[in-house]
C-alpha cells in the first residue's frame, strides 16, 4: 500500500464529512451571505479553527462557482491549496533531523493519547532507516507504560533502559543517554509522564530531566515531540498551550486520525501554533504511523 493510500484510508471519516458538507452547502444552495455564514459554522464545527474557517469562507465568497462549468473540483482545490499553504512549511521529517549523535528526543503528551505506542512506531521508522535506537522508559509512575515500551523494544529490536516503578525519571533519562553515547546509538527516545493535573510537578520533572542529561550533552534534549489525540478535538489545542508552558515543543505527532471525522483539527493547530508536524497516526498496526506530508493530508481530506 502506498503512502497516499494510507492517508486516504486514515482520513476517510474526515474526508467524507468535509467534502459532503462543502458539497451540500455550496452546490445545493445559492451562494449568499446566509450560505457563507453556514459554511463558516460548518468549518468551525469541523475543527479547522475559527481563523481558518473565516479565511476559507472569504476565499469561497470571492470565487464565482458555476457547478456546470467548474464543478466540485474547483471548490475542493481551493480548500486543499489553503491547507497546503498553511501546513507545507511545517513538515518535519524525523529521518532528517539528526545533527547530533545520539539525537535525544523527549516525547510528551497526556496519558491516553497513544504516546507509548507512538514511541514504538517512531522507533520502527528509524530502525527501518538503519538507525540505532534506544528507548528510555522515564514515565516511571505507570508500570503499564514501561511494560508496553518493553514489548515494543523487543518487537522492533531496540534497546530499552528502564527502572523500578516510582524511580526518579531523570535518573532513567541519564542512564539511557549514557548508554546511547557509550554504544554509538543514533537516537534516544525518552518517554515522559503525562499528568497535567499538577503542572508544577510536571514542569519540575521536565526541567530536572533536561538538567541531568545536559551533564552528558549540553545541547540535549535536541527535540521535544508532543503527542496529540485527534479524537479529542479542541482539547488538543488546550494541551499544546499547556505543554508549551512546561517545555519548548519542536514537533507534533497526531494520533487516531482514523477514528474521527474531525481531522481538520490538525489545520487549526498548524494555523494557531505554527509548530512543526512530524507524523500522523492513522491506525493500530505497526506501520500506521506515517511521516507527515501536507500534500497527502490536503488531498486526502477532499476525497469523497
Amino acid at each position: 500500500m502506498g503512502i497516499f493510500d494510507k492517508f486516504k484510508i486514515g482520513l476517510s471519516k474526515s474526508s467524507k464529512s468535509l467534502s459532503s458538507g462543502l458539497n451540500d452547502l455550496i452546490f445545493k444552495k445559492k451562494i449568499n451571505e446566509n450560505t457563507l455564514n453556514e459554511l463558516e459554522d460548518f468549518l468551525i464545527q469541523s475543527d479547522v479553527g475559527v481563523e481558518s474557517a473565516k479565511e476559507l469562507t472569504e476565499k469561497f465568497s470571492n470565487t464565482k462557482v458555476n457547478p456546470k462549468e467548474s464543478g466540485k473540483d474547483e471548490i475542493f482545490k481551493i480548500f486543499s491549496n489553503y491547507v497546503i499553504e498553511i501546513l507545507k512549511p511545517l513538515e518535519k521529517n524525523i529521518e532528517n533531523i539528526s545533527k547530533n549523535k545520539p539525537c535525544v528526543i523527549l516525547v510528551a503528551g497526556v496519558n491516553g493519547v497513544g504516546k507509548t505506542t507512538t514511541i514504538g512506531k517512531l522507533g520502527k521508522i528509524l530502525k527501518q532507516n538503519e538507525k540505532k535506537v534506544v528507548i528510555g522508559a522515564a514515565d516511571t509512575f505507570r508500570a503499564a507504560a514501561v511494560n508496553q515500551l518493553d514489548v515494543w523494544a523487543k518487537r522492533i529490536n531496540a534497546d530499552i533502559i528502564k527502572s523500578d516503578e516510582g524511580a526518579d525519571p531523570a535518573s532513567v533519562a541519564y542512564k539511557a543517554l549514557e548508554h546511547a553515547k557509550n554504544n554509538n546509538f543514533d537516537y534516544l527516545l525518552i518517554d515522559t509522564a503525562g499528568r497535567l493535573q499538577n503542572k508544577k510537578n510536571l514542569m519540575d520533572e521536565f526541567k530536572k530531566i533536561a538538567k541531568v542529561i545536559k551533564k552528558i550533552d549540553s545541547k540535549a534534549p535536541h527535540e521535544t515531540f508532543l503527542i496529540l489525540d485527534a479524537t479529542t478535538g479542541q482539547s488538543a489545542i488546550n494541551q499544546v498551550e499547556e505543554f508549551q508552558k512546561i517545555t519548548p515543543i519542536t514537533g507534533i505527532v497526531m494520533t487516531k486520525l482514523d477514528g474521527t471525522a474531525k481531522g481538520g483539527i490538525l489545520l487549526a493547530i498548524g494555523k494557531k501554533f505554527k509548530l512543526p508536524i512530524v507524523a500522523l497516526g492513522m491506525g493500530e498496526k505497526e506501520d500506521d504511523l506515517n511521516i507527515f506530508s501536507a500534500d497527502h493530508y490536503a488531498k486526502a481530506l477532499m476525497l469523497e
